[in-house]
């Protein structure tokens, strides 16, 4: 039985990987320090093949058991969390990542490394490709996030070079689905939340800004398949198909039948103009690309299911 390590394992992505990973036969060692994620996510899971250790990655971790995979997923993520945490999240992308690689290094385990499409920043390249090196400022606001997410790739792609650890990094672009957190500061679940108390839905400047939002479970297919291929440059995961904020404020109006209306705030510094993954690598390399549709996947987050194919809860 393979053994697979997730950091951030109780988080909104992290617990959806642990469900897959059970449901393919593995055992899996959950490592979270519960800043972000919550024993809620995970609560529901009663295999004995499960281990839940609260630790915080940015420290050594001594495992006393060898593992197989490592998934590197801990860190903030949201605005509101790495603009309330922009020390550790800055440390988790440093120190968090060392010793994540140093995991998989001691125990030949193949790593893979979440990413994300803000190493992009306000892209003047659109759709993104791979091969982009964005437009990011690191002394704005969100640097803490998006330079920490750069450090890590180059750690990462150091520790294969020079090291020879089995790395993967994937550049996870918007995704959604049960789980979010009702007040984590992102578009979905905000406008979700907003909807279901009547309350107006708060859209940043006119609205014309772009995002691609991909189901859960979508994702994470695509991070199975990137840690079991022989592809170690970054490879984008997301949906290509794009909405302007306003659009998908209606289309959340249209999901819940809510009345409420729609308002309008300042936009707020460095908010990326545009957000489209190229997902042609994805394609070719992987075989992989999103199946569930933005209205589908919008019901089955209201829900709080994951749908037709997505590991047992």
């Amino acid at each position: 039985m393979p053994t697979s390590l997730v950091t951030g394992g109780a988080g909104f992505l992290g617990s959806h990987l642990c469900d897959r990973l059970l449901a393919d036969g593995h055992r899996v060692i959950c490592v979270d320090n519960l800043d972000t994620g919550t024993l809620e996510n995970i609560e529901h899971i009663r295999s004995r093949n499960f281990v839940f250790l609260q630790h915080d990655i940015t420290r050594h971790l001594d495992l006393g058991e060898a593992v197989d995979e490592v998934f590197h997923l801990a860190s903030p993520a949201s605005p509101i969390d790495y603009l309330r945490l922009p020390l550790h999240t800055l440390k988790v992308g440093a120190y968090g990542t060392h010793n994540a690689l140093g995991l998989a290094k001691q125990h030949r385990a193949r790593f893979l490394l979440a990413s994300t499409s803000e190493v992009y920043g306000d892209p003047k390249v659109h759709p993104q490709p791979e091969d982009y090196w964005g437009h990011v400022n690191p002394i704005g606001p969100r640097g803490v996030y998006d330079e920490a997410k750069r450090y890590a790739e180059a750690l990462t792609m150091a520790y294969h070079r020079q090291q020879g650890v089995d790395t993967h990094i994937v550049r996870i672009f918007n995704t959604y689905g049960p789980r979010m957190r009702p007040r984590d500061g992102r578009a979905i679940p905000t406008f979700l939340r907003q909807a279901a108390e009547g309350a107006p839905l708060t859209v940043f400047g006119d609205g014309s800004q772009t995002r691609s939002f991909c189901f859960v479970t979508d994702l994470i297919e695509g991070l199975v398949r990137l840690i079991r291929s022989d592809e170690h440059d970054p490879v984008n995961i997301g949906n290509p198909e794009e909405y302007t904020i306003l659009q998908l404020a209606e289309a959340v109006l249209a999901a819940t039948g809510s009345p409420s209306a729609i308002v309008y705030e300042a936009l707020p510094q460095d908010d990326p103009v545009t957000r489209q993954p190229d997902i042609a690598r994805a394609r070719g390399i992987l075989g992989w690309e999103p199946t569930v549709a933005l209205d589908d996947g919008l019901q089955m987050t209201i829900r709080g299911t994951v749908g037709v194919g997505a590991a047992p809860a």
